[in-house]
């Protein structure tokens, strides 16, 4: 359980966290996303799906107001995105750093108390909230280790608790499990899908693998947008998405609109 001072903030009683209202963007011209209308709930979990290049982090970027819809509206805990910032907890898909620069898995993490700090200095309550959300990322005993010496998933581990460390109500993760082995990738599902009931927790995924009953929703991106329950992304669906037959990360069955056929392990 999250203590007290991590739980989420009220906002109005039954509004919707997340909510983009016939929002189209363009890149150059080029339509990356057409009329895309959904809204997400309080404490829930929902998973963003789609191939490359569909529009994923394009629609976690305009929920965060790093960029700005050509069309439509997007609100975001009652108000703006840019003005709902500081009330985000956010994850990049990638992250670019020296990994001879001397920081330590504390420091990194203290980094998402940078908007209540003044003039960079951390108090105490910084370093406790970063503490704790280490902790709860199952890292906490690596506070002082470089963090260029981690491996993948005590990385990506470590870049979630930095993200949550803004004690935020909404925590968007672009692949969380990019470079980790599958039984890390199961454990950050299961915390991610405890967070869950404190805060709401929307996750961007290449990987089919990574949907399963722990999610709520599964909201599909391939310029379009279309959400499904958990229990109704079927191989139809699947195809639908992807334009094809696609091979199943890490289930070894292939998902088509004829069903799942199974392929014989040797």
């Amino acid at each position: 359980m999250r203590p007290a001072h991590l739980h989420s903030k009220a906002t109005m009683a039954n509004d919707p966290i997340l909510t983009f209202d016939n929002v189209s963007f363009a890149f150059d011209d080029i339509e990356v996303l057409s009329n895309v209308s959904f809204s997400a709930q309080s404490h829930e979990s929902i998973c963003v799906v789609g191939p490359n290049g569909g529009g994923k982090s394009t629609l976690i970027k305009l929920a965060l107001g790093l960029l700005q819809p050509d069309k439509g509206t997007i609100t975001v805990l009652g108000t703006t995105p840019l003005k709902a910032r500081t009330r985000i907890g956010y994850m990049p898909q990638f992250l670019q750093y020296d990994q001879r620069y001397p920081v330590s898995v504390l420091d990194v993490a203290l980094m998402g108390r940078l908007g209540n700090s003044l003039f960079g200095l951390y108090s105490r309550k910084d370093k406790e909230v970063a503490r704790h959300a280490l902790d709860e990322m199952g890292v906490g005993d690596l506070t002082g280790r470089p963090f260029g010496a981690l491996s993948g998933g005590q990385r990506q581990r470590v870049l979630i608790a930095r993200a949550l460390a803004c004690e935020p109500e909404l925590l968007l993760l672009d692949e969380p499990t990019a470079n980790v082995d599958p039984a890390v990738e199961n454990q950050l599902l299961e915390i991610l899908h405890d967070l869950a009931a404190t805060i709401t927790v929307i996750t961007v995924t290449h990987d089919l693998g990574f949907v399963s009953q722990l999610i709520d929703r599964v909201i599909c991106v391939n310029r379009f947008v279309k959400v499904h329950p958990t229990s109704e992304v079927t191989g139809e669906v699947i195809q639908d998405i992807y334009g094809g037959d696609l091979k199943m990360v890490r289930h070894d069955h292939c998902c088509s609109a004829r069903g799942h056929t199974h392929e014989r392990i040797s």
